[in-house]
């Protein structure tokens, strides 16, 4: 990881647009994929010189009207557009105050009375701070669970746990890379990167895509090898009182085959832990 985020951000993006893309005509050969850095300037109605500096990290402090109009031109998303701004610095700061990994203990009594449901909280690094009982039983056949993306990519059982391993990966680095545009000197965050890179060149490809989403709502598609293939749904809550935790609640579909499995995985953990008292 550089310090030019900014500048890394809007090469990547810029690469993954063609002229087709954004209504331009494609003249002359292409040396390297994705629009010219003189067609994203043209776009955004900013010279050229000026959009190359802030590419190459010697301009670091774009107003918010330009970047709004490189959002646009870059066919930017909400959170890809959010993420240019915390970048750039134009975003309001009291928005991301200090974190903690701490959860309290009103939390966790709320996680174990969701006996139907696989509750756990995450940090913006996707470690792991607490889980209920359905949560460590859906997760039991990791190693580890201890940081989600670790789990995508380290763990050997990741890639058949979550049938639909290309799309998650994408959605873990994705949030990722959200995470290091609001805090991009976490040394947690440096850390995972640094090990992520060094062992998945997976990781590394789509890590260098600089592509930007946070958690909300989405399908999981995993294989248990307890109870089989499971289809699950999860919403994302923000944890008000304690910046940077977020509260992941797995469910299935009431009366589904899915629902039947998490059911009995639910009292195979219980029994587990029965016999182990």
């Amino acid at each position: 990881m550089t310090d030019n985020h900014l500048g890394e951000f809007l090469r990547a993006r810029r690469a993954a647009l063609r002229p087709q893309d954004v209504g331009m005509v494609s003249h002359g050969m292409r040396r390297v994929a994705g629009l010219r850095r003189e067609e994203v300037a043209v776009l955004a109605g900013v010279n050229a010189d000026y959009y190359t500096r802030l590419e190459q990290g010697r301009e670091r402090h774009p107003s918010a009207q330009v970047l709004d109009a490189l959002g646009r031109s870059l066919r930017l998303d909400v959170d890809a557009h959010a993420h240019l701004h915390q970048l750039a610095g134009t975003a309001p700061s009291n928005q991301f105050t200090h974190t903690t990994d701490r959860v309290s203990p009103a939390l966790r009594q709320l996680m174990d009375g969701s006996s139907g449901a696989a509750a756990f909280v995450i940090n913006r690094t996707l470690d792991l701070l607490a889980a209920n009982t359905l949560a460590e039983a859906l997760h039991s056949p990791f190693e580890k669970a201890d940081n989600l993306a670790r789990m995508v990519f380290l763990d050997p059982v990741g890639r058949q746990f979550y049938t639909r391993w290309s799309h998650t990966a994408q959605a873990t680095v994705s949030h990722l890379r959200q995470a290091a545009g609001l805090d991009p000197d976490n040394p947690r965050l440096r850390e995972l990167v640094r090990a992520l890179t060094e062992h998945c060149t997976d990781f590394t490809r789509l890590w260098n895509t600089h592509t930007v989403r946070g958690k909300t709502q989405d399908a999981k598609h995993v294989l248990h090898p307890d109870v089989g293939a499971l289809t699950l749904t999860y919403q994302t809550f923000d944890v008000r009182d304690a910046a940077g935790q977020q509260l992941l609640v797995y469910q299935a579909e009431p009366g589904s085959p899915s629902a039947q499995a998490l059911g009995l995985l639910g009292s195979v953990q219980v029994t587990s832990h029965q016999t182990v008292m």
